[in-house]
This record gives structure tokens, sequence and C-alpha cells, in this order.
């Protein structure tokens, strides 16, 4: 009976994560509908669209960009950052200024990741966390975080079934029986998934379903100046279409990977 140890800690994997994932379902349920007295109608900024798809990172890279495409912030192909108008217009752009420092020149992943922990950066999050818009920090486990808890549980429980199989049986004990065992938490995974594959919409690690929904609405493209940094605000860096920026944050992705 060495197997029943295995088939234990089987379910219990199967049930912790199972039981985490309905769990992030329901705070993700509860955050779907604000309630009356939220911004679930209001428009968003420029900064606050940032945040919800990207993160404080998100809103740093949209200062820079736009201040470079408005000539007041030079972004070299070589990931340097050189001040050209030392007044900033709000506190995103003095927040950039400061973290490149007096000097006026600095490379670009300190600066980024400078204006990334700003307290402007964390001001808009508090805006938004009150208004009913973005997830707040700690709010558990996510619904993607759960969703990979419960993918990771399948090969898991697949494995403890194969070695319960593999370890020597009673002769009262078929080994198709040991397998049926093990069958069960398999299926509840599995079918967890499923539910969750058509079931769940998809969460972002930022914002709420709320926020989520007003970002859904946003006008972007690359007609004006707005609309093309609403794009890159929503889409990310993937979004920016001149070479030299482009080259300027690859420059920094490759710096930051080594």
């Amino acid at each position: 009976m060495f197997w029943v140890p295995l088939l234990l800690l089987a379910w219990a994997v199967a049930g912790v994560t199972c039981l985490r994932l309905c769990l992030a379902a329901v705070r993700g349920a509860a955050l779907a509908d604000p309630g009356p007295g939220t911004g679930a109608q209001r428009d968003l900024t420029l900064y606050e669209a940032a945040f919800l798809s990207g993160g404080p990172a998100r809103v740093a890279d949209v200062t820079l960009i736009s201040m470079a495409r408005q000539r007041r912030l030079l972004l070299a192909h070589t990931g340097w950052a050189t001040v050209v108008d030392p007044r900033g217009r709000d506190e995103m752009e003095r927040s950039v200024i400061g973290a490149i420092g007096p000097q006026g020149q600095s490379p670009l992943a300190p600066v980024r990741a400078a204006a990334a922990a700003a307290d402007a950066v964390r001001g808009i999050s508090e805006r938004l966390v009150g208004a009913g818009l973005a997830v707040p920090d700690g709010a558990g486990t996510s619904v993607a975080d759960a969703v990979r808890q419960v993918r990771l549980a399948v090969p898991a429980v697949a494995g403890l079934g194969a070695v319960a199989l593999l370890m020597p049986v009673a002769s009262e004990m078929p080994r198709l029986l040991v397998a049926l065992w093990f069958v069960l938490p398999l299926v509840l995974t599995l079918g967890c998934l499923a539910i969750a594959r058509f079931e769940i919409l998809p969460y972002s690690p930022w914002a709420s379903p709320a926020g989520a929904r007003l970002l859904g609405a946003l006008p972007h493209g690359a007609d004006d100046d707005r609309a093309y940094l609403t794009t890159v605000a929503v889409r990310g860096l993937r979004a920016v279409g001149e070479p030299e920026l482009r080259a300027a944050f690859a420059h920094r992705e490759s710096h930051e990977a080594h």
C-alpha cells in the first residue's frame, strides 16, 4: 500500500490548485462589478492607460517616448538619454528629468527604472485602485497565476501516478484500479483548466475588468500624436514606429538582459 501516500499527495496538489483557481475567479468576478461611485465611466489619461496596460514600466516608457517626440529629450540609438528641455510639464516628466540627474545625460535603463518607481507612478496606481480600475497590490493570486498553477499540477499528478504504478502493489489491488484512483485527481485538474479556458476571461495583472473595458474602448492609431501615444500605452514598445527610438529601447533591453 505504498501508493496510498502518493495518491493523497496527488489529491492535495489537485485540490489546492483548483481551490485557488476558484477563489481567484470569484475575486475576478467581484472586480468585474465595480458598482456605483467608481471610475468605470470616466476617461483615462495617457499615463493611466499605460499603467493599466503594462504597469509602472509602461508609464515610464510612454513618458520617455512622449518627451522624445516633442524634442525635449534625446534618446540616442546607443541607449543614452539626454535632456534638451529641463522643464517638466507634469510630475512624470519631472521624475524622468530627475532620474537623468544634474548632468543632463544618463543611460536609459536606470532612468526608466527610477521613473517607474517614482512617487508619481504610485499616485497613478492609488487613484486607479481607488476608482476600481486597477488591481490592488497584494490582492492575492490572480486568475492567470492560478491557471498556471493548475497547469503545473497536471504533470505533477500524472507523475505521482506513474511512480505509484512502478511501486510494488499488493496482490488484492489490481494495477488498473490504482491507475483509476489517480485518474480522478487528474480529471479534476483537467476539468478546471477546461472551465477556465472557456468560461473565465483573461485578466491583466494591472487592470481590473472595469479598467480593461475602458482600455478596450480607447481610440488608438497613428492618425495624430495623442492617438499614437495611446497605441504605445496600450501595446507597448512594439507599437513604436520611429527607428531611432526602437534602437534606443532595443539597446536598453539588451543591456538589461546582460
